[in-house]
């Protein structure tokens, strides 16, 4: 019923505007401290995983393994939100002469944040952290040359 009423209302009362518009106003303000800390977390997280015990886990360690794998998935899944927001929001053209591996980076970045959800891996979760602080540089750097 309600698909037939707004296809009536569409046909008598078309519109040919579009709307464009993203979830973070363009507001300027950027910041890679909330992907920073997502990745610390996923890191952290993996420490804790592979910190409890192996053999005969209790219903307590089984409870805790299972909380912490969601928090490592959810802050891979902020990280590449995140970092998704920097790489297409503050970052424009003119950065790639800067820094002509930007899309390199990120793309790395993004990918080890999937990474990092699919597995629980040490080298996966400090290739992370890494590859964030290093675009946290080169955001540093960004801002620093537009002030200039």
């Amino acid at each position: 019923m309600r698909k037939i009423f707004y296809r009536l209302i569409a046909k008598f009362l078309p519109t040919n505007n579009v709307a464009y518009a993203h979830c973070d106003v363009p507001c300027g303000i950027y910041d890679p401290k909330a992907a920073q800390i997502a990745a610390a977390t996923v890191l952290k997280m993996v420490e804790k995983i592979e910190a409890l015990p192996k053999e005969n886990p209790t219903v307590s360690d089984r409870n805790s393994f299972v909380r912490m794998v969601w928090t490592k998935e959810e802050h891979a899944r902020k990280c590449k939100e995140e970092l998704l927001i920097l790489w297409t929001d503050f970052f424009k053209p003119e950065h790639l002469e800067m820094f002509p591996n930007l899309h390199d980076t990120f793309w790395q970045a993004a990918k080890l944040c999937s990474r990092n959800k699919q597995e629980v891996n040490m080298e996966a979760a400090l290739e992370l952290k890494k590859s964030v602080d290093d675009i946290a540089e080169m955001f540093a750097k960004a801002k620093a040359a537009a002030k200039m």
